[in-house]
């Protein structure tokens, strides 16, 4: 048997096929997917079947409304998985964990045009930079948990630590009523 090569100059020769359309003689030029689920499955008609064949094509007939949402949904992906990519501070937050590791990452983000005591308030209750009121409060009331003497069994160190806490917040959140007014 001998092997066919492969000329890209030389026009590949059309096979001659039948059109698929019952009773039709013509021969089929133009192909066609014979269903949804089988895209890759063709029949191949003449140029007036191949037209009324397209104007019946409904490829989401026989879908209920949640598979079709979820085809369109899937198709703006070109059918790939894809995940939320996440936001900036989680970003730099995972820059932040970074910093230890190399000295030519270390980011402060606190920025130096910020009055002294409100930046040493941000260190002192763990915030990477200045938050929204609502964040703020909410770091509050998760350090007060966390430090509060009475969970501590009257440690002072605890007391004394929340006690600093406070006074940050009372900064912070002076600052922010001042500054960013609602």
């Amino acid at each position: 048997m001998r092997k066919v090569r492969f000329d890209p100059l030389r026009p590949p020769t059309p096979s001659l096929r039948a059109c698929d359309h019952v009773g039709c003689e013509e021969s089929g030029e133009f192909r066609a997917p014979k269903s949804p689920a089988h895209l890759n499955d063709y029949y191949w008609f003449c140029l007036p079947h191949i037209r009324e064949y397209n104007k019946n094509w409904d490829f989401y007939r026989g879908m209920s409304i949640k598979e079709v949402e979820a085809s369109r949904v899937s198709d703006v992906t070109w059918n790939r998985p894809s995940w939320p990519v996440g936001s900036w501070k989680t970003l730099l937050d995972k820059l932040h964990t970074l910093d230890s590791l190399d000295p030519f990452l270390s980011i402060d983000s606190l920025s130096p045009a910020l009055p002294k005591e409100v930046r040493q308030a941000c260190k002192a209750l763990n915030l990477p930079s200045l938050v929204t009121l609502e964040e703020l409060k909410k770091c509050y009331k998760e350090l007060v948990k966390r430090h509060h003497p009475d969970l501590q069994g009257g440690d002072k160190k605890a007391e004394e630590r929340l006690k600093e806490i406070n006074v940050s917040y009372r900064i912070l959140k002076q600052y922010l009523t001042e500054n960013f007014p609602r």
